[in-house]
């Protein structure tokens, strides 16, 4: 099935990574903010949602990244470069990402910086939204993001733009090993 999703994904322009462990996807994510001038100024920004993923992993490393932060605000993200937050579903058949996005700091992160990093446990791909029906229970979930590569639209004289109204970059980001089992 992950051939399927980042075959997908990348045919609406995401760009897809696997690791076999969260040591592994730090030492990426350390490495793209760094790569992507993440930097405490307006426009350079990054912002990290809360997610399970951080709650295990070494924060320093982040933490030593200047202009990154751990508390998400409206503006802060508005002015950010990179969001990155965690989640939930990935769908094979079309290559999307699902969210569970009740908590606000999901959907600024994932939103309104140009670039957005989606970190994904392995095991939360599905083949198809019938299987991921399946699992969703609608009484803890308020609300519910779908994400399918980087925003687009091509209403303004049928002409195909990229990030008019979200980021303008999709990194997904799969993580094999989550919590240091399979």
């Amino acid at each position: 099935m992950y051939e399927q999703f980042k075959s997908r994904a990348e045919s609406v322009s995401a760009e897809v990574h696997r690791f076999a462990s969260e040591a592994e996807a730090l030492s990426f994510l350390v490495g793209f903010l760094r790569d992507q001038g993440v930097a405490d100024r307006d426009g350079q920004y990054g912002v990290v949602a809360s997610c399970p993923f951080l709650d295990r992993v070494d924060r320093s490393q982040l933490a030593a990244i200047p202009g990154l932060s751990f508390e998400v605000t409206r503006e802060r993200a508005a002015a950010a470069k990179v969001g990155i937050s965690q989640v939930d579903w990935a769908l094979a058949d079309t290559g999307t990402l699902v969210q569970d996005a009740t908590a606000i700091d999901k959907r600024l992160v994932s939103t309104l910086p140009s670039v957005h990093v989606a970190l994904i446990e392995t095991d939360g791909l599905r083949p198809d939204m019938p299987a991921w029906l399946a699992d969703i229970r609608p009484e803890q979930a308020a609300y519910i993001a779908m994400i399918t590569g980087p925003s687009r639209t091509a209403d303004i004289e049928r002409v195909l733009t990229i990030g008019v109204h979200g980021p303008e970059r999709l990194v997904i980001v799969f993580i094999d090993r989550m919590g240091g089992t399979l």
